[in-house]
């Protein structure tokens, strides 16, 4: 068993890379072999040097020249009759077993891609538009919209059970003015990127429906609305990121006019119109692709030049709005959306727009060798995503924090490390909800086992769950831990608007409630507020080394580390306190504390030391 002293699995494009592997003499080794496999070709057996034999280790080495593109490998220890072969635990650490499993990954990425570096080291905050803040600003109110006057209230529209219809036109409000107003707030937090979900012109309160790409909806304020808040958030240092919903539009839609409110011919209404080819109808006009099924919302087709290319061609889309001043595009979907439409975008957006922009893709999984509807996805090599959303480390957290399981959180933070390129972990969305899950104060207490499981609560009763005081503090408790971890590991953190006030709720749409303005969880909300200053002053969180470690049962530690600069981040859900050994003298960053030698980790908390 063993562990790769480089825990960078990825190189760029023009790079020699040299394997060596040192080895007991006691293991009875008779040579070594590198297999690898490129990715969609044959594989090739390439023997290792022997260098030499000192102190009884064995040491063989190879060297490769890798092109652009995903490989994966594994070394073949050969003795005699038999064979041992590596095999990968977390792209880092391995074990020598007599059969061959779980090769590692290597990704070979182009050098020639510019990190969006205005991106590392920020603090990056997610908005809900219609929930956020109302503002002063009087916005148009459409006829068939309701409008809940309690801005303080629970979500009362809502499907009875999964797959019902909703109409989901309930609003509360909110606006892009509102959020204008609100920048003090959150640059006061600390935030330097605002994510927001859908703004363009939909039937739903959640806008995922689009019906015009190229108006901001009136409900939210207009164009107008998203200009003033391009403009007045820049003049705070931060940048403003929007929602691409490209996959599909709403049937309700200039588009597919499935109701005839538009003045446009659609798709649905006549096979002559301009926007027929943009979607797959099986039998016309009822019954057509959608995504998942549907109905509102059709699939688009992007293998149609002419719909590809309104997103991603000259004066399209993406290229719109970037010129407007914005920061870049979240991808909804991305799994979904074809290589085509991503390198079109990409091209568009970065290279003949703004190098500056970033492109971050909605992907649930590993992101370097993503397999999607049968094929190997290729995100991260160059010309595609910046970044993604990193679920994983939600996973991973949840369960450390959850279940005390250090081992997964560890091998997760290790794997993606040792997986993606520097520059994709420096940008990372790191993310512990979002308006796709349940509130994560909710989701912690539910794990935890100190209030009813979440998951088994019919939607009538998620609809009037709440925390009882002794729950909401134990699990606000946890929360503080968890949020420790988002902001100290590589990656930006991404805050769902109100989980830093103590917001709750159950999964969509109950984790969509109206922001507490006024009733904020105040010792929480500090919580936040140091870990946004902590951002703002540790440079070394900005791109730093990373090495993660475990230490004992429901206890791990990380350092982070970049030009003689040091933190150490310790984190326990263990049961009884852990006395660490330190290698010099730190300072705490949450409580001033200072510790030589040793320190003594006690449980259900987060140290982040530095040294000094």
């Amino acid at each position: 068993n063993g562990k790769i002293a480089s825990e960078r699995g990825a190189v760029p494009s023009g790079s020699r890379l040299k394997i060596e592997l040192l080895i007991s003499r006691r293991l009875g080794d008779g040579g070594v072999v590198l297999r690898i496999h490129p990715d969609g070709k044959s594989e090739r057996d390439i023997p290792l040097r022997f260098e030499k034999s000192e102190g009884g280790i064995n040491t063989y080495s190879v060297e490769i020249c890798p092109i652009k593109g995903l490989y994966y490998w594994e070394l073949l220890i050969l003795r005699g009759n038999d064979t041992l072969f590596t095999s990968s635990i977390n792209n880092v650490d391995f074990e020598l077993l007599p059969y061959s499993k779980n090769q590692f990954r290597l990704l070979c990425y182009d050098k020639n891609i510019k990190p969006v570096d205005w991106f590392f080291g920020g603090t990056m905050y997610q908005i809900f538009p219609d929930r956020f803040a109302k503002g002063s600003v009087s916005v148009s109110i459409r006829d068939d919209a309701q409008m809940n006057p309690d801005w303080n209230g629970r979500i009362t529209q809502f499907a009875e059970k999964q797959g019902d219809p909703l109409k989901n036109n309930l609003f509360f409000g909110g606006t892009l003015w509102g959020v204008a107003e609100k920048l003090d707030y959150l640059k006061d937090l600390g935030v330097t990127v605002i994510y927001l979900n859908p703004i363009f012109e939909a039937y739903s309160n959640h806008k995922y429906d689009t019906a015009n790409y190229e108006k901001v909806d009136q409900m939210l304020g207009g164009d107008a609305a998203l200009d003033n808040l391009i403009e007045k958030a820049a003049q705070k240092g931060i940048r403003v990121i929007l929602d691409g919903v490209f996959n599909h539009t709403g049937s309700d839609s200039i588009y597919f006019n499935k109701e005839n409110r538009y003045d446009t011919v659609g798709a649905y209404n006549s096979i002559g119109s301009y926007y027929y080819s943009w979607y797959d109808f099986k039998s016309y006009p009822d019954d057509y692709e959608s995504w998942w099924g549907i109905k509102i919302l059709p699939r688009l087709n992007h293998k149609r030049d002419n719909c590809r290319r309104y997103f991603t061609g000259e004066g399209g889309i993406g290229e719109k709005y970037v010129k407007k001043g914005i920061g870049g595009w979240r991808l909804d979907v991305a799994d979904e959306l074809s290589d085509d439409f991503l390198d079109e975008f990409c091209y568009r957006v970065k290279i003949a727009s703004d190098q500056n922009a970033i492109v971050i893709g909605e992907v649930w999984e590993n992101a370097a060798d993503k397999m999607a509807y049968g094929k190997r996805r290729r995100y991260l090599v160059g010309g595609q995503l910046d970044s993604v959303m990193n679920y994983p480390l939600r996973n991973a957290i949840i369960g450390f924090c959850s279940y005390r399981d250090e081992i997964g959180l560890y091998n997760t933070l290790t794997e993606i490390y040792a997986s993606y390129p520097p520059h994709t972990c420096d940008c990372l969305m790191n993310i512990i909800g979002t308006h796709d899950t349940e509130r994560i104060i909710t989701r912690l207490a539910s794990d935890m086992g100190i209030c009813e499981n979440i998951d088994e609560l019919t939607n009538r009763e998620k609809s009037e769950f709440k925390l009882d005081e002794q729950a909401y503090t134990e699990a606000k408790k946890i929360l503080k831990i968890a949020s420790v971890i988002q902001y100290t590991v590589y990656g930006v953190p991404s805050v769902y608007y109100g989980d830093e006030a103590g917001l709750e709720g159950c999964s969509d749409p109950f984790c969509r409630m109206p922001y507490p303005w006024g009733r904020e969880d105040k010792e929480l909300l500090a919580h936040y507020k140091a870990l946004g200053k902590l951002r703002r002053e540790e440079k070394v969180l900005r791109d730093g080394d990373f090495r993660a470690f475990t230490i004992s049962e429901g206890v791990m530690g990380y350092e982070r580390t970049k030009d003689g600069e040091k933190l150490l981040v310790l984190v326990s859900r263990g049961r009884f306190p852990i006395t660490f050994k330190l290698d010099g003298q730190y300072r705490s960053l949450l409580d001033e504390a200072s510790y030589k030698n040793d320190v003594e980790i006690l449980p259900d908390t987060a140290l982040v030391l530095k040294r000094i």
